[in-house]
């Protein structure tokens, strides 16, 4: 069986792509790797890559100099997590607090871990989790 080595990207689906990259930018403190009126990327830390997509921007194929990318499209609220340390959890509650970003929900894992949840502009259940959350983090 070929080995799978990680998870490199994540995809999201904006309304309002000026509004999504303000909050990751301002209020996550992420870094935009590559900007369009379609896509941001964003470096999601550890080799991970947080795409913004359009909604309803890249439904169809698009060919580019190397291949095509097949459409794709996402609606409803999504749900995503970011790998946080175990000691920034506080700085994390505060941070938010500052941004006027309510905490939806706290949850204690069984295996020790713990995560913050919230809502990002569009409505996509955005964790922040520490260690001890899966048998691998």
């Amino acid at each position: 069986m070929p080995r799978i080595t990680g998870l490199l990207e994540t995809a999201l689906y904006v309304d309002d792509m000026d509004r999504a990259v303000a909050f990751y930018e301002t209020v996550l403190g992420l870094k935009v790797m590559s900007r369009s009126d379609r896509l941001t990327a964003f470096d999601a830390g550890r080799q991970g890559v947080l795409l913004i997509f359009t909604r309803g921007a890249t439904r169809e194929d698009v060919s580019v100099p190397g291949g095509t990318i097949p459409g794709h499209d996402g609606s409803g609220p999504l749900h995503m997590a970011f790998a946080i340390p175990e000691d920034s959890l506080d700085a994390w509650r505060r941070r938010l607090a500052v941004c006027g970003v309510p905490i939806h929900s706290e949850m204690a894992w069984e295996q020790g871990g713990r995560s913050l949840y919230f809502h990002d502009p569009d409505g996509h259940v955005i964790e922040l989790a520490t260690p001890g959350l899966w048998p691998t983090y």
